[in-house]
């Protein structure tokens, strides 16, 4: 019954082969694990810092286009006034220097 004395230590150390291979492996998955989750924590981080850059872009983007909604209104407005009576006697007056009949004109003398 040598034999099986023989035996029993061979199981043994396949037995013992087997752990340490499974705890070899075991070992690389977790490095690999952990050098994933760094790498997506990198990523993540860049990531966050771009949407924030995109984020402010798009608020200052926004103001603008506010501002030209603004601008549009007051060219429309303008563009009512300039239709009217008084815009052409304001110009008459300011450009050509007309007044109405009934008006009197004072000049101031510079000495």
């Amino acid at each position: 019954m040598a034999g099986s004395g023989i035996q029993k230590r061979a199981r043994a150390r396949r037995a013992y082969q087997r752990k340490r291979n499974n705890r070899m492996s075991m070992l690389m998955v977790m490095v690999a694990v952990l050098l994933l989750m760094v790498v997506v924590s990198v990523n993540s981080a860049s990531l966050k810092e771009k949407r924030d850059a995109y984020q402010a872009k798009e608020a200052l983007l926004r103001e603008q286009i506010n501002e030209e909604l603004d601008k549009q209104e007051e060219l429309v407005e303008f563009e009512k006034y300039t239709k009217t009576k008084a815009y052409y006697e304001e110009i008459a007056k300011e450009k050509l220097g007309m007044i109405h009949e009934d008006e009197i004109v004072f000049k101031v003398i510079k000495e």
